[in-house]
């Protein structure tokens, strides 16, 4: 998607704090944070919302938890923990759309998501 921020991240036409990257992802810190560690972890295959996943992403889905995992060792918050959110269109929130999720830590967050 030519007009799609992330996509511009990926093709490194806009600069980004990267935490992580491989052949299939890659993760970023938010400009935006909503918690002291707010890291955002993408596909690098554009795929709009949880709702377009396809049979064949089923295995870069699975990747993307797995290197949650190694974002959060690297990031020392394993212990700890940390929340893990994606939005889905516009009604939850999703400002762009193209597939990401919200790694929050370095606070006690609390049980509740929605006010």
């Amino acid at each position: 998607m030519e007009d799609c921020i992330f996509c511009k991240i990926i093709k490194g036409e806009i600069p980004a704090e990267k935490v992580y990257e491989d052949e299939e992802i890659i993760a970023f810190e938010d400009i935006h944070p909503a918690a002291p560690i707010h890291v955002l972890i993408i596909p690098k295959k554009h795929i709009a919302t949880l709702m377009n996943i396809e049979n064949e992403d089923t295995v870069l889905m699975g990747k993307i938890i797995q290197t949650t995992k190694k974002i959060a060792k690297q990031l020392g918050i394993e212990e700890n923990g940390f929340r893990l959110i994606a939005n889905c269109g516009p009604d939850s929130g999703q400002e762009v759309m193209h597939i990401h999720f919200h790694l929050l830590a370095g606070r006690k967050m609390g049980p509740k998501i929605v006010s």
